[in-house]
């Protein structure tokens, strides 16, 4: 780590290293309401205690067996709320970290949101205004910043679909706040081509050779 390299330098990367990343595993998990993303905190457990040979989907394709030793140094790219569900990566690879959280990460993520506007929870669509919705996809901050433009759109009279490309705190409900908006639930569905699909809630999967975000 730090070391300089110059331009009429070789690097190469010994086979016992490339062995010890090809080991190291990708979970995707999903992670129900009531578990933490990361560290416990007020008494929650982490969503990694989920991740154990009986909660292992019985309809993942990958040949991978489940070890106790994947469970070290496994921790979480990005975050999901305490009171959302949906898809969860937990992973010891660090490139895969960087992909999906890194400064430069532009990787998109997809987000059913129900929600209520006032005392309306039923044809939301019908009462909230359209102008209130542009807001939605582009002209709202956080902490002082500018938000980057979102997709936003009805996918039935109850319930949004969210396309972000960042993920600050809270967002999708803090930006759901500014408009008179109330989240009643959320649900992450993607992570750039990586979908939830059919895993159950509370149980996760590895992600396939040939899979990329």
């Amino acid at each position: 780590m730090g070391t300089k390299v110059a331009p009429q330098d070789r690097v190469t990367v010994q086979r016992e290293a490339e062995a010890a990343q090809a080991q190291r595993v990708t979970i995707l998990l999903h992670k129900p309401v009531g578990y933490v993303s990361g560290q416990a905190e007020d008494g929650h457990q982490p969503a990694v205690t989920l991740v154990n040979a009986r909660s292992h989907w019985r309809g993942d394709a990958s040949r991978t067996r489940f070890s106790p030793a994947q469970l070290r140094g496994l921790a979480p790219a990005g975050r999901l709320d305490i009171d959302s569900v949906g898809l969860l990566v937990l992973t010891q690879d660090g490139r895969v970290a960087r992909a999906l959280i890194g400064e430069d990460s532009d990787i998109d993520k997809e987000y059913l949101v129900r929600v209520a506007y006032g005392d309306i929870t039923t044809d939301v669509q019908a009462a909230f205004p359209r102008e209130q919705l542009a807001r939605l996809r582009h002209g709202l901050s956080l902490d002082g910043q500018p938000l980057k433009p979102a997709q936003v759109d009805w996918q039935n009279p109850e319930q949004l679909r969210f396309v972000l490309r960042e993920g600050k705190k809270r967002q999708i409900r803090r930006m759901c706040e500014q408009v008179g908006l109330k989240v009643t639930g959320l649900k992450r569905i993607r992570i750039g081509r990586v979908l939830l699909g059919q895993l159950p809630q509370g149980q996760w999967r590895y992600l396939g050779e040939h899979e990329r975000f």
